[in-house]
């Protein structure tokens, strides 16, 4: 019947997903694995992350997702600066060193790093690194969302790449030359 409205009533509430649900699809978005650090007045800082994505390229825009109960969140808010290191299948013991528990002092003994214009380490053997200045930071959930001004990178010409899915890595063979 025209003009019929599709529902009536009063509006209902969307269903509630469960947490465990949703981390259960979201282990089916595979990733790229990155190691996020920073450097400054707040200390050397660093942790694995999968939630990295482009914003946009102009200007050259990153965002990273990082909880505010992690341990190296008040490093980062303070630093106001982070490089963006995408790991090579080779970084998968690093990965998992950043990932957990570990002191920063033995994180960053496991690598050789350097730096860029920010100072935030540089992963020597990253595919790429993005360093950047943190230039907005939005609340959601239990993280914040860092938006990251890449000022200076670098990238590599060689090494596989290194993705996350189902909870497991995944070395990812780069293309054969044409």
């Amino acid at each position: 019947m025209p003009g019929t409205p599709l529902i009536s009533g009063a509006p209902s509430r969307p269903p509630q997903v469960e947490k465990q649900e949703f981390r259960d699809a979201m282990a089916r978005l595979g990733s790229a694995v990155n190691i996020i650090t920073t450097d400054g007045p707040a200390g050397r800082a660093g942790f694995t992350a999968s939630a990295v994505c482009s914003v946009t390229d102009s200007p050259p825009t990153l965002l990273v997702c990082l909880n505010r109960a992690a341990s190296v969140y008040a490093a980062f808010k303070q630093n106001q600066a982070l490089c963006v290191n995408t790991l090579a299948a080779e970084h998968e013991s690093l990965s998992n060193l950043f990932g957990g528990k570990t002191p920063m002092e033995l994180r960053f003994s496991a690598a050789r790093w350097s730096t860029l214009a920010t100072g935030a380490p540089l992963l020597h053997g990253a595919l790429a690194s993005f360093d950047c200045r943190i230039e907005q930071i939005v609340s959601v959930g239990t993280h914040d969302i860092l938006f990251c001004r890449v000022v200076a990178l670098t990238c590599s010409e060689d090494g596989h790449g290194l993705a996350y899915f189902d909870r497991r890595y995944h070395p990812l063979p780069r293309a054969a030359a044409q």
